[in-house]
């Protein structure tokens, strides 16, 4: 009896030290998902940001081309 128990209990330890590296590989893994998810969310930002700017100047720069395209109709 006291053999079964103390085998179990070596399976057990060797059980929990397998489980705690695996959490420690995980977590390291996690850390570093997070680490790169937040760089793709930052790249996402920049990358909206510019899409707006662009289409800001985009439009900017019709209207000063319709502007430039009335002047030159209107002093023909």
């Amino acid at each position: 009896m006291k053999q079964q128990l103390e085998q179990r209990l070596t399976s057990l330890k060797t059980e929990f030290e397998s489980g705690q590296t695996m959490l420690t590989e995980l977590e390291a893994k996690k850390a570093n998902l997070t680490e790169t998810l937040l760089r793709i969310s930052g790249a996402i930002q920049v990358l909206e940001e510019m899409l707006v700017q662009s289409q800001t100047l985009e439009e900017n720069g019709n209207q000063n081309l319709e502007s430039d395209v009335t002047s030159i109709l209107t002093n023909s």
